[in-house]
């Protein structure tokens, strides 16, 4: 007697599963399941198999002209769309080299002043400006920062260790002798808190690229906590258990809005203008654009030049002539 088939699993299961066997964060996973419902709903329900590239540029198009989303937006929805395509339908997709990404128009930073960086700090709770002041100290971008843990913190060499930051890419970065007692101080607190996980059943953390099966006691260990882990456990959206996630970003976010404002400084600052100071603050001193690029992480030094222009030089690095 034959026996039935097993049923195909939904799309969008397709999706995450081949998201999780790529080792694709869980934001990106939500991500891309996102724009990948509205590119199907954008038509209708059709399915992905039954559209190509037509349907791609007008899903595009419309982003880009009806919802004024930025070119970055519109490129993050496009990659989406050819994961889709590429890696869950496994179509031959030789037309995509034709759809077109959408061009994003260099901008100047927003850059502080340290008397500006100093003002904004001062209006932050302490767990914030500590968080801040590593963005501002150490370069560190939003993620990167959350997502410490305290291994990563090298208080006898005074540096930290960015594991896994944008590219996939490990680095160094300094660590402020300012920040050095106020993370000491964190770092024990959060151990104090992780015994009492432990006595309570819990303690463990998330371990990233099935670590956890590698070094099965390294989620329960302090080195692997979070340095600035949340006040609540909460429940992984993967795999059901219960964890201390690090804090949410979003919080840091509205406090540094806040905080700019309260600074009386008129520009438009966020989290990552603490990032963009620190680089143009570095090469104001001298130090050497190299050495600024590998700091920050970036693959390519043109992506740092951005900062030169920036500088205390007035436009350009010219002095205006009504100064003269």
């Amino acid at each position: 007697m034959p026996t039935r088939s097993a049923k195909q699993p939904r799309l969008l299961d397709q999706v995450r599963r081949r998201l999780r066997v790529g080792h694709y964060s869980i934001r990106t996973e939500q991500t891309y399941i996102a724009w990948i419902k509205r590119y199907i709903l954008f038509h209708g329900k059709r399915h992905p198999k039954d559209m190509g590239k037509e349907e791609i540029e007008a899903f595009l198009t419309y982003l880009a002209v009806e919802r004024s989303v930025s070119a970055a937006t519109q490129n993050q929805a496009l990659n989406a769309i050819l994961f889709l395509y590429r890696t869950v339908l496994e179509i031959d997709v030789k037309w995509m080299t034709e759809v077109v990404r959408a061009k994003r128009n260099p901008r100047i930073p927003v850059v502080m002043s340290e008397t500006e960086v100093r003002r904004v700090l001062a209006h932050l709770s302490e767990t914030y400006a500590l968080i801040a002041s590593l963005l501002y100290g150490s370069g560190l971008r939003l993620m990167e920062a959350v997502r410490l843990r305290v291994k990563d913190v090298d208080f006898d060499y005074r540096q930290i260790v960015v594991r896994d930051g944008k590219g996939a890419k490990d680095r160094v970065t300094p660590l402020p002798q300012v920040a050095v007692a106020p993370l000491q101080q964190q770092i024990r607190d959060i151990g104090q808190r992780h015994a009492g996980d432990l006595s309570a059943g819990y303690g463990e953390v998330y371990l990233p690229n099935a670590l956890a099966v590698k070094y099965p006691n390294a989620a329960r260990e302090l080195a692997w906590q979070y340095v600035f882990a949340s006040d609540q456990l909460s429940r992984d959206p993967r795999s059901g258990a219960i964890r201390r996630h690090h804090i949410n970003e979003k919080g840091l976010q509205r406090a540094v809005k806040q905080a700019v404002a309260k600074a009386g400084v008129h520009k438009k600052a966020s989290c990552h203008t603490f990032r963009h100071s620190f680089a143009t603050h570095l090469l104001e001193r001298g130090n050497d654009i190299r050495t600024v690029q590998e700091l920050l992480g970036h693959k390519d030094v043109r992506t740092t030049m951005i900062y030169t222009h920036v500088l205390k030089r007035g436009g350009l690095g010219v002095a205006s002539p009504l100064d003269a």
